[in-house]
């Protein structure tokens, strides 16, 4: 959950409060109409009750841009994205979205600290078609699970402020069930039209 840095709140319940005391006057930045950044902003809108108005863009890059530029006020941008920025100090980071704090920003506090229960994560796996054989599937994830072990992979994604999560397929296909059933309620609630 990112900010411009003259923007005035600087922690999470400060942001609750201003966006409380001015309903739609601040503006959400996404990359574009049903990305994930848009339906983390609508999460957080739902569970804390502040109304802000969604800036679709056609990409993050423009998105960000316009958020180092100060034309929208918040962005709830993945930590690729962003972090760069985060470090140079031309955005400001009230918050990360995920369950607990990041390795990548430890002093930076989690949403859930002060929403309890928000939690929201851009994941990336690797899927295969429906009957590929289960010896193909043991043995991509064995592949897959060794790479993600990695100490030069783990220590790049930690630079891009990623964490890997090796599951097992079945693991993996309850957390993409799950996921499913969690956004697509938001999606339902605030109707969501993808462009």
């Amino acid at each position: 959950m990112a900010v411009h840095p003259s923007f005035p709140a600087k922690t999470v319940p400060e942001f609750i409060a201003y966006a409380k005391a001015n309903p739609g006057k601040i503006n959400m930045a996404s990359a574009g109409n049903g990305a994930s950044e848009h339906v983390l902003g609508e999460l957080f809108k739902m569970m804390t009750g502040v109304s802000m108005v969604h800036v679709p863009y056609r990409g993050a890059g423009p998105a960000v841009t316009d958020l180092i530029a100060g034309q929208v006020q918040v962005m709830f941008a993945t930590m690729p994205a962003s972090i760069q920025y985060i470090r140079a100090g031309t955005l400001r980071v009230l918050a990360v979205t995920t369950a607990t704090r990041s390795e990548a920003l430890p002093d930076i506090s989690a949403v859930s600290e002060f929403v309890p229960g928000y939690e929201a994560s851009t994941w990336y796996g690797v899927g295969v078609p429906k009957n590929t054989p289960t010896e193909i599937v043991q043995k991509l994830n064995k592949e897959i699970t060794a790479a993600l072990a990695d100490p030069k992979l783990k220590a790049r994604l930690a630079d891009l402020g990623a964490e890997p999560m090796a599951m097992t397929p079945a693991e993996f296909e309850k957390f993409v069930a799950d996921e499913t059933e969690k956004w697509g309620k938001v999606v339902r609630a605030v109707n969501i039209r993808a462009e």
